[in-house]
């Protein structure tokens, strides 16, 4: 444990327990992971902005404590640069907000400092977070540390790339339609998405939004499950955090488990079929399978609606006032919601509700649901959007995510893993879903599966 090497290749949590004990110190730690970031980012792209000074500060009041201040004490992570950081700019990926400096800290932000993380940076995003490849006008794009010219997936790529890459041990991102799940698909770490509200938004302007949800990206689930306890709890000013309840049941000896390729309805490409299968063959050795799916039709229509519905309503007047500065992707995205109707948006509600139920009787029947993570590999950066998998075109540029924001529309928790692969091929995933409050179960299971079956990170090769 005394090389930067070394260092940079430890878990969140062996990291917090050894700063604890004073085998490690907290300062040491910022600084080897501070060096890598130096040693790679100019080829990775996965920071925006790195708060080297405010870091070392920070890891020097961590070591000066007489003992640790949290589960995280003095150990770096990272943000997403969506959300707010108090006196480190939060750039959105956009020029709006080049110079734009919170003076306070978002929630998720506030618990992770409590708990004594250090924040090291700002990890990159698409403008707003809209789009398939991790770049804006800023920065990036960000590279997959497997194969450079790949994409890392949007929008949390920053994060996935920082984790991946040994920057930092755990990583805050976002997901409205896969934005954490995809990137962990694609550069081979673990993700959780938790139960909407489980980590509280009290400022999100519309307190009823379930779409959106923070979330962790690690190398392991011990991580993201120590992550989320200190991220977890309600708060008055978010109505949706207020109701979860926690589902403590002890996992199955031989859990029961749906599997889906494709909800019925998501665009999945050949290869991820194929990589979807065999892991579903390894899985069989732990669990017991039965091939079912809930009834997802009218999903992708209904996903489309409410997503634009909501992009319009939050960024339309920037498209009236500051379009030239947009990239075209927000602009898209904008534009999609601009013409829809009350009845519109109602009717994409009443299917939701639908498809919720369908999946709430599927859970009558089985402890996990188990889905792909990604309905593609990783494509090159310089292709902005997948325009069709297999030569079949996709109908809008979203439509490729469609095996993940099903579930983002139900709202249930998922945890996603690499599956094991062969040396020459590319990082792939699985999303592991259960019921609203089941996270609990979800890390057990994941667990399990990253001992017995060796669904786990493999570090890239680095220069």
């Amino acid at each position: 444990m005394t090389s930067d090497q070394s260092i940079c290749d430890l878990t969140a949590t062996i990291l917090a327990r050894a700063i604890a004990k004073g085998e490690l110190s907290s300062r040491d730690v910022v600084e080897a992971h501070l060096a890598r970031i130096a040693d790679q980012d100019a080829q990775l792209a996965a920071f925006v902005t790195v708060d080297a000074d405010g870091a070392r500060r920070a890891a020097d009041i961590c070591d000066a404590a007489a003992s640790p201040t949290g589960p995280l004490h003095g150990v770096p992570v990272a943000i997403k640069d969506l959300t707010d950081t108090a006196g480190l700019a939060t750039t959105c990926g956009s020029v709006l907000f080049r110079d734009h400096v919170p003076v306070e800290d978002d929630l998720v932000v506030a618990r992770l400092r409590r708990a004594g993380a250090i924040i090291l940076g700002k990890t990159n995003t698409p403008e707003f977070g809209f789009g398939a490849v991790c770049t804006n006008k800023l920065c990036g794009p960000t590279r997959n540390p497997f194969d450079r010219a790949l994409t890392s997936g949007g929008s949390s790529g920053g994060s996935a790339v920082a984790v991946a890459a040994g920057m930092v041990p755990l990583a805050h991102g976002t997901d409205f339609g896969g934005s954490v799940r995809t990137p962990a698909s694609f550069c081979d770490v673990a993700s959780i998405r938790p139960t909407p509200g489980r980590i509280p938004s009290p400022r999100r302007p519309l307190g009823w939004d379930m779409l959106a949800s923070h979330g962790f990206l690690a190398r392991g689930v011990d991580d993201l499950e120590l992550a989320l306890s200190v991220c977890a709890g309600s708060d008055a000013n978010d109505p949706i955090s207020t109701g979860i309840c926690n589902d403590d049941r002890p996992l199955a000896v031989r859990p029961r488990i749906a599997v889906t390729a494709d909800f019925g309805v998501a665009p999945v490409s050949r290869d991820v079929g194929a990589r979807f299968a065999a892991a579903c063959d390894a899985l069989a050795g732990v669990a017991d399978l039965m091939p079912f799916s809930p009834d997802c039709s009218g999903a992708i229509e209904t996903f489309r609606t409410l997503r634009a519905a909501h992009i319009a309503n939050s960024y339309g007047e920037l498209l009236r006032t500051r379009r030239a500065e947009l990239t075209p992707t927000v602009i898209w995205n904008i534009e999609a919601g601009a013409k829809l109707t009350a009845e519109d948006y109602l009717n994409a509600e009443r299917r939701r509700t639908a498809i919720y139920r369908s999946f709430r009787e599927l859970f009558a029947r089985a402890d996990f649901l188990i889905a792909p993570a990604a309905s593609v590999l990783p494509w090159p950066n310089e292709v902005s959007d997948v325009t069709a998998i297999d030569g079949a075109a996709m109908e809008t540029p979203i439509d490729y995510l469609a095996v993940t924001f099903i579930v983002s529309l139900v709202g249930f928790p998922v945890l996603t893993l690499p599956v094991r692969r062969g040396e020459d091929e590319l990082p792939f995933g699985i999303q592991i879903i259960a019921p609203p409050g089941c996270e609990s179960r979800l890390f057990a299971f994941g667990r399990a599966i990253e001992n017995e079956l060796g669904f786990s990170h493999r570090r890239p090769k680095l220069p």
